[in-house]
């Protein structure tokens, strides 16, 4: 049916992905299913889905890589599922272009609170038409793009909502709680590391050298902000 956004849920366990499928489409999502990181590659890449459900333990290839060569050539919003409840796996989670992860157990609505706001990230909530431009990247907030001096850029949904919001407010500072509230509508302490993860990505994409940054400025013990110049 037309207007259905489709989910690609993938897990070895074969019983997580058939709840899943049936909270998913009891919401009316399409699904798709995949068991191996091989399949879900292929997958993905031959139907496009709107979201991906990505569990970090997989056969023939593992999440992160999954996740890695997806994000050199598709922004699709993906989520991570994961038992290791280490940080640092949390942040490699997001460092190789997850927008958010969820850790084993969970519960399945908890899953399709994630989903709906992932993809809302995805569309978009402009009303209308609008742009932003600082230096050399241009924002088109009502179809989603971001260009480095005419050149396009692959953003995935948080690295773009992430990149908006210092936009609209240039010399502001946010911490990184803000940050986190307002790219996922929700703050948990236990996420504010994650911002990092994010921002080093976003910087690594529209900086010339992420090492010293041009437009996004670290504010150390607080968090950071986007240079006011248009000269950034």
């Amino acid at each position: 049916m037309v207007g259905k956004n489709t989910i690609l849920v993938v897990d070895d366990e074969k019983e997580i992905v058939e709840v899943l499928a049936a909270y998913l489409e009891r919401e009316d999502y399409e699904v798709l299913k995949a068991y191996d990181g091989r399949a879900a590659l292929d997958i993905a890449r031959r139907d496009e889905p709107d979201l991906i459900l990505l569990d970090l333990m997989l056969p023939e290839v593992n999440g992160f890589e999954v996740c890695k060569l997806l994000r050199v050539t598709s922004s699709v919003p993906i989520i991570m599922l994961t038992a290791r409840d280490e940080e640092t796996d949390k942040i490699l989670c997001l460092e190789v272009g997850a927008d958010d992860y969820i850790t084993k157990p969970f519960s399945p609505r908890e899953v399709l609170a994630r989903v709906r706001a992932v993809l809302r990230r995805a569309v978009g909530e402009v009303a209308n038409a609008e742009k932003l431009r600082l230096g050399e990247i241009a924002i088109d907030l009502a179809k989603h793009e971001v260009t480095k001096a005419g050149e396009a850029i692959a953003l995935t949904p948080t690295e773009f909502k992430l990149l908006e919001a210092m936009a609209r407010n240039p010399g502001r500072v946010f911490t990184r709680l803000q940050l986190i509230d307002y790219i996922q509508g929700y703050s948990f302490e236990g996420y504010e590391r994650t911002i990092d993860a994010h921002v080093k990505n976003l910087r690594q994409k529209i900086e010339a050298n992420p090492k010293t940054s041009r437009y996004i400025v670290t504010v150390f013990g607080v968090g950071y902000r986007m240079e006011e110049s248009n000269d950034a």
